[in-house]
């Protein structure tokens, strides 16, 4: 831990936090850390739901069930330009992505998370969703628990390593705040944030999630956010079709993550032009709404319609507000084209510029994926009768396995969602399906695709997780003596007595590196003063073993060393210009203490 005091906190601050190191152990105090992560991560959580609930009661309460509302087409495109309107013009800071977000910050920002990330997200995703954008407000929650955690440690100047637990403790602590779901959220983090569950941050962990819960049970009573009634025990007869759910579900996860990045191409070409993404995004989305209106805002309501609902009569109620209403025979076509389509609308509006996850809409998709394979195959007669509403909640676990990579997750959280752990065993096939279905076609989950194919993803392998974590700038030295090529050896010789290193790099005068000298290997003229006027930088310089890049990734270093067995390698800008050397021996040593700071319990 860092045991300055920044000058510029209040006395009162400075006072208050020498008596916390006089007095309170630091394996304590991030206890009390994480119980505070946990607090307020929950109150973010109720504060968002409140805020969308309101707007959905005040938008939606008088519209006709039994017709469509043309109000769909406008209320999407107003959610979306107000919510891009307070990110332009009060955030002023990119705030999508918002779990790739905390992944990037982990990797590549020693877990620092931005002040205005422990609240931005919460209100422009509010305003999204409640006006029928057809995201999740869980990815928001989620990187405002991990931004709480990650500014309340930077306040008591936490080192990096607490640092990334605090934002795994508010990680978690939101999941759990969410669903009421305490298993769910350490699991979700150890498997989507990858942060290592050893004896030294399982427990902080566990803090958060319990204390998040409990404060979601205080705030809204200990009713679950989907409610789900057992009534067809499960059989060992329905294995086969478990197992073909989990594989469809592995493959609607694969479209849901195809597609998903096909059409965030699409909207990354009028980066610089809003209105024109404003004007796509919204038209795409109002429209689909306005045709399917399961689609607006997170469809949680479509959720338990599926699970809960017992005959035809209940299911046919998804089509309330529709211009489908009143049509049954068109149900299925219905349940259909939501699952294809709700991809495009979530695209549609974060492209468009709402705020907002896929975490629900893959719950969604997957209850919908559910459903619509068991009501097929009990209507085609293939097998065994499978329930629909069992399967439903089955999908629900799947595609969350498949999209998320996460199949420990999907598990857990359906079964404290629903209290269906009497389903424990078919979510478990069921996810692991998925998960070994998609994984032959997507290395990466949904959240981490971006950062792994720019070598920035932490892992559980202690060995890469380090590179990653490591800094190309913090092994770069800087400090170094130069020669131009025409500079003759008796300058050299002077040059050498100041240089630390045992390569001298030959620049020309716009400082672009032309070779360097090895001192190793001109000791035959060092001491001959003789020569010291017969030879030149350029008649004694070679080419480096190898050159480095401000891009280069630790991986990509390492793997040159080895490659190379050199003791010095240069790294250089776009331009060929000198930025510095790294020392193997110094990264050995970094490399080393990192390696053993990751591994003490």
């Amino acid at each position: 831990m860092d045991t300055t005091v920044d000058t510029g906190y209040s006395s009162w601050f400075v006072r208050l936090n020498q008596w916390r190191k006089k007095n309170i152990s630091e394996k304590m105090f991030v206890l009390i850390l994480a119980f505070f992560v946990g607090l307020f991560s929950a109150v973010a959580a109720f504060i968002l739901h409140w805020i969308i609930n309101q707007i959905v009661s005040l938008l939606t309460s008088q519209f006709n069930a039994d017709s469509y509302n043309w109000l769909y087409l406008v209320y999407p495109v107003v959610g979306i330009y107000l919510t891009s309107l307070f990110i332009r013009f009060v955030v002023k800071d990119d705030i999508s992505h918002g779990i790739t977000r905390i992944l990037y910050a982990i990797s590549s920002n020693k877990s620092r998370l931005k002040t205005h990330n422990t609240w931005s997200s919460v209100i422009a995703s509010a305003i999204t969703i409640g006006f029928g954008g057809s995201v999740g407000a869980e990815a928001p929650i989620v990187l405002t628990g991990s931004a709480i955690g990650s500014n309340l440690g930077q306040l008591f100047r936490m080192d990096s390593r607490t640092l990334m637990l605090l934002v795994g403790c508010g990680a978690a602590g939101a999941i759990a705040g969410i669903f009421k779901a305490p298993i769910a959220g350490l699991v979700f983090t150890l498997e989507v944030l990858m942060i290592d569950m050893t004896m030294t941050s399982l427990l902080p962990i566990l803090v958060s999630c319990v204390t998040a819960t409990c404060i979601t049970y205080i705030f809204s009573g200990d009713a679950a956010l989907f409610t789900f009634h057992l009534d067809n025990d499960w059989t060992v007869e329905r294995v086969p079709a478990c197992i073909l759910l989990g594989m469809f579900c592995g493959m609607v996860s694969l479209y849901f993550i195809r597609t998903m990045s096909f059409a965030e191409g699409i909207f990354a070409r009028f980066r610089d032009k809003p209105y024109v993404k404003l004007a796509i995004g919204g038209a795409v989305l109002s429209l689909l709404i306005f045709l399917f209106p399961s689609l607006y805002g997170e469809g949680y309501s479509s959720i338990n319609l599926l699970l809960n609902g017992k005959t035809e009569a209940d299911w046919y109620q998804i089509l309330n507000n529709s211009p489908f209403s009143g049509h049954p025979n068109v149900f299925i076509s219905y349940i259909a084209f939501v699952l294809l389509l709700k991809v495009f609308a979530t695209s549609a509006t974060n492209g468009g510029g709402g705020c907002g996850g896929t975490f629900a809409p893959s719950l969604f998709i997957g209850c919908f994926a559910g459903f619509l394979f068991s009501h097929l195959w009990n209507v085609y007669d293939v097998g065994v009768y499978v329930p629909e509403k069992n399967f439903a909640l089955m999908g629900m676990a799947g595609v969350m396995s498949g999209v998320m990579h996460a199949p420990l997750t999907g598990i857990f959280l359906i079964a404290e969602l629903t209290g269906g752990y009497n389903l424990f065993l078919p979510l478990m096939i069921v996810s692991v399906s998925s998960y070994l279905t998609i994984n032959l076609f997507e290395p990466h989950s949904i959240y981490s695709s971006r950062l792994a194919k720019e070598g920035k993803l932490i892992t559980h392998h202690t060995d890469h997780a380090v590179l990653t974590l490591m800094q190309l700038d913090s092994v770069i030295e800087r400090d170094f003596e130069a020669v131009a090529p025409d500079v003759e050896l008796g300058k050299i010789v002077h040059v050498i007595s100041r240089s630390r290193s045992s390569v001298l790099p030959v620049l020309d005068a716009g400082g672009t590196l032309l070779g360097e000298i090895d001192i190793t290997k001109i000791r035959h003229v060092v001491f001959r003063i003789e020569l010291y006027h017969h030879f030149k930088a350029s008649q004694l310089m070679q080419a480096p073993a190898a050159m480095l890049t401000n891009n280069s990734t630790m991986t990509d270093v390492m793997r040159t060393f080895d490659r190379t067995h050199a003791d010095w390698l240069p790294v250089v800008d776009i331009e060929h210009r000198l930025q510095g050397y790294i020392s193997r021996q110094r990264l050995y040593m970094q490399y080393r203490k990192m390696v053993a700071d990751m591994s003490e319990e």
